[in-house]
């Protein structure tokens, strides 16, 4: 016998089981159909509270912030949380409550299941959007958003979560993706919203750029950060920039410019009587530039699908806009057919 029979196979070289939370609907779902059938991984596991839709995966229904998620997931590689409440209009205080608790049962699980790597996403938002922001901002600037009650606060604390899940389980490896604007269907936002209003507000003296990230993107670099083709902190959008006159000039949409001090004083009071569900700091992300520099991605050689103007042009057609430009089929994305 020779001495190569006697090693084992590596386990490593096998494709990694994947699960994903929040696999009935909205990214969870798109990403669940994305890789279901993908011969990258061995198998495909399926978390929510109720079974949805995608055949050809193995579904578990079970309540994520469950202690006993880590039995469901003892046979699982690697673990992408998708399950979250991002409804604008939902009590903030239980929205934190369902997202905190969801992310942290998912990294306390992963630990104790011996998962080697759960992918959380998060948002570009947590680098914070003011006035003399450098555009691009470098991926590894500093997270400088202001907590609040809003989902920007939300994102700062599971990524606070997982800082300290790094330090207390050094064996499990987490990835955090922050993505620019999501674009797609079923995606409501702070910058959808900011586009069914008659006009754009701006900030006097400021000029916001535009990014944006659509499903489609998202979706292929969760699949990565999966495989562990990319850890870390990653960054995720479309190339480049649109200016504010672009994004005029492709919306038919006119600008409404005010003072600072009026917008945000405004704004908040409006949020402090119950008027609008959002704080104002929530503003600072449609009048102040945040875009940022995918330089993981970029070095890697992953390119974006989408363009920014292409996703901003789905943007409008999802959200009703009528005053596109033109009415070309919106399949204008980047390597499309």
């Amino acid at each position: 016998m020779q001495s190569e029979d006697l090693v084992p196979t590596s386990k490593r070289s096998r494709p990694p089981v994947v699960a994903v939370t929040g696999a009935a609907s909205g990214l969870g779902r798109a990403f669940l159909a994305k890789v279901a059938s993908s011969a990258d991984f061995r198998r495909v596991v399926a978390i929510d509270e109720q079974r949805g839709d995608v055949p050809d995966v193995t579904w578990r229904v079970i309540d994520v912030r469950d202690p006993l998620l880590a039995n469901r997931i003892s046979d699982i590689d690697v673990l992408v949380h998708l399950a979250g409440d991002y409804a604008l209009d939902a009590d903030p205080a239980e929205r934190r409550a369902y997202n905190l608790r969801a992310a942290q049962t998912v990294l306390t699980a992963s630990a104790a299941a011996r998962v080697r790597r759960v992918v959380l996403v998060t948002s570009a938002m947590v680098y914070g959007a003011v006035p003399d922001n450098p555009v691009p901002l470098p991926e590894g600037s500093e997270v400088a958003a202001e907590p609040d009650t809003g989902m920007v606060g939300d994102h700062l604390e599971i990524e606070a979560l997982a800082r300290r899940s790094l330090r207390s389980h050094p064996g499990l490896d987490v990835t955090v993706v922050r993505p620019a604007a999501v674009v797609g269907p079923g995606i409501d936002s702070v910058v959808t919203r900011h586009f069914e209003a008659p006009r754009l507000l701006t900030v006097k003296g400021c000029n916001p750029r535009w990014q944006f990230c659509h499903v489609d993107d998202l979706v292929s670099v969760l699949e990565m950060a999966a495989l562990g083709t990319v850890s870390g902190v990653v960054a995720v959008g479309g190339e480049g920039w649109l200016e504010q006159e672009q994004v005029e000039e492709i919306s038919g949409l006119r600008r409404l410019e005010l003072p600072a001090g009026l917008t945000f004083g405004t704004a908040q009071r409006l949020h402090r009587l119950g008027v609008t569900p959002a704080p104002a700091t929530d503003l600072h992300y449609v009048v102040y530039p945040w875009v940022v520099d995918c330089a993981t991605l970029r070095e890697i050689g992953w390119k974006p699908m989408w363009t920014n103007e292409a996703a901003f042009e789905q943007l409008l057609e999802l959200r009703g806009g009528r005053h596109a430009r033109n009415e070309r089929p919106r399949s204008t994305r980047e390597g499309a057919g």
